[in-house]
């Protein structure tokens, strides 16, 4: 009998598997739940033909994503103006849509290598698995979120992060499942030959002890000093953000919190903390400001929107009141919260939902860094530090990351928590300190480890202040990004094909 004949309810046990995986994530951090529901998923596809496994695979993708995203309704509701009825059905579309990429894993897993469903078992479905994360994470300007190397951190997997990445730790991930699920298979169909379920299961802890092993190698070094950092958490609520009203008690706010830690070699405040654009307050505000950040040898770093000189592009911007007065923009722009794809067929959505500043234009690909407290910094605003391969760019000049984020956006809900554990993992893959300002929380200071060094709580007022070390050199995959998963993915598929037809010549 077969793990898949163990489940009557096939459909249920899928939909519900997905869902149960949100659990191996932030806020819950149950990270084994990941490596069970994908085991459940696997044990599914065993028997299913490509068609039901399409099928079971887009139904876990709609409980993944249904209950790991739903979070999206709230600002489609709340600053899209839209009401709470049509706002989660755009977000049910959404997942739906999303969910096709479950659908399409299953789908392409189900057509290779069945001659051999052990082989099939074993590289098929996890190289798919990761392949189509990594494929989802760029496809239409990509949506990397939950990648399941994500639900690693903390523990011994996340050793292969700064090896392979978040899409390595998922393959890893998709790896043990398949393992899990056939030290069950042989178990329950050989109850009396204990050899071969003993070897899945000395796999598993082989796989565990290798990348706790990893965890403990370091693959940078000091680059300097340390430096101390501020991080000023604002906690404007969203829906008041841009009020005309709220201006002066929200700047007044940032500059006596900065004021109060002058003492520090950075400060450094959230995504569009400054509700205004640029060439409106630079004279007022701005100039002044960065003359007595200068005067207390201290460089601020503050989130504020740029129109352009030459036309009438503005863009999502980090501004350095340095001696060197200095700008990042924001080059992966989040699709119809910041631009609208097709703009010229859709331009009427933007005036329909009424986002605030949803026209950016993205920056200049070739501008990673801004030099800080003595440093170049490579820089990320909120979602992209989602796409480790556009932060690993700044390397290896930036001797630390800043990601300045405001995930007000959605609430008391699981993003901000999520969104932080993204963040660790860049630390990981990158082998440097991130510091992560946010308006809301959560704001943090993360070692190259993924070890959180310091922690705002969310929606409290609050300068966070911590000593962070400069650091150097290049991880593996700070040297070879994505490429060298997807590779090894694709040549391991190669292999399993040209394996799987010969089995099928030899019958």
């Amino acid at each position: 009998m077969s793990f898949s004949h163990l489940l009557r309810f096939p459909q249920t046990i899928a939909f519900c598997a997905g869902a149960l995986a949100v659990l191996a994530f932030a806020p819950f951090a149950l990270s084994p739940i990941a490596i069970l529901s994908l085991a459940l998923l696997f044990g599914l596809w065993q028997s299913a033909t490509p068609k039901q496994a399409f099928k079971q695979g887009w139904l876990f993708g709609l409980g993944f994503m249904g209950f790991g995203v739903s979070w999206l309704h709230i600002s489609i509701d709340q600053f899209g103006g839209v009401g709470l009825p049509l706002a989660m059905i755009i977000t049910l579309l959404f997942i739906a849509v999303i969910a096709l990429f479950f659908g399409l894993t299953g789908w392409l897993g189900a057509r290779l290598c069945t001659q051999n469903r052990t082989l099939q078992l074993l590289t098929a479905f996890p190289a798919v698995w990761a392949l189509i994360e990594w494929v989802r994470g760029w496809f239409l300007t990509g949506f990397p979120w939950l990648s399941m190397g994500y639900s690693q951190l903390d523990t011994p997997l996340q050793g292969v992060a700064p090896i392979l990445g978040v899409f390595g730790v998922s393959w890893m991930v998709a790896l043990l499942a398949a393992l899990t699920v056939l030290a069950v298979t042989q178990f329950s169909t050989q109850p009396k030959a204990t050899l071969k379920p003993l070897l899945s299961i000395g796999s598993i802890i082989i796989i565990y002890g290798a990348s706790s092993f990893l965890s403990d190698h370091q693959w940078t070094k000091p680059a300097g000093a340390p430096i101390k950092a501020t991080l000023i958490q604002g906690n404007i609520p969203q829906e008041l953000k841009w009020d005309s009203d709220q201006f002066g008690p929200t700047i007044k706010l940032y500059t006596d919190l900065t004021r109060a830690n002058w003492d520090s070699d950075l400060v450094i405040w959230p995504e569009t903390a400054i509700p205004a654009f640029y060439h409106r307050v630079k004279d007022n505000l701005l100039d002044p400001l960065g003359t007595e950040a200068q005067s207390n040898n201290t460089d601020l770093l503050v989130g504020i929107a740029v129109k352009s000189t030459k036309n009438s592009d503005y863009f999502n911007a980090m501004v350095s009141l340095a001696k060197e007065r200095d700008i990042y923009n924001k080059r992966h722009l989040v699709p119809f919260g910041e631009f609208l794809p097709l703009k010229w067929l859709l331009n009427p959505l933007i005036d329909f939902l009424r986002i605030p500043m949803s026209d950016f234009s993205a920056g200049d690909n070739s501008k990673t860094t801004l030099n800080l407290a003595g440093y170049p910094a490579g820089i990320s605003i909120c979602y992209e530090d989602a796409f480790g391969e556009e932060v690993i760019q700044a390397l290896p000049e930036a001797a630390f990351l800043i990601n300045a984020s405001n995930d007000a956006w959605f609430g008391d809900s699981l993003a901000p928590h999520q969104h932080l554990q993204i963040a660790r993992m860049r630390t990981l893959e990158t082998g440097r300190y991130l510091l992560r300002a946010t308006n809301t929380g959560i704001s943090a200071i993360i070692g190259p480890q993924g070890e959180i060094h310091g922690l705002s709580a969310a929606f409290k007022r609050e300068a966070l202040t911590r000593e962070i070390t400069p650091m150097q050199g290049m991880t593996p995959y700070a040297l070879i990004g994505n490429g060298g998963i997807i590779t090894a993915l694709l040549v391991l598929l190669v292999i399993a094909l040209f394996i799987s037809s010969q089995t099928k010549k030899e019958s």
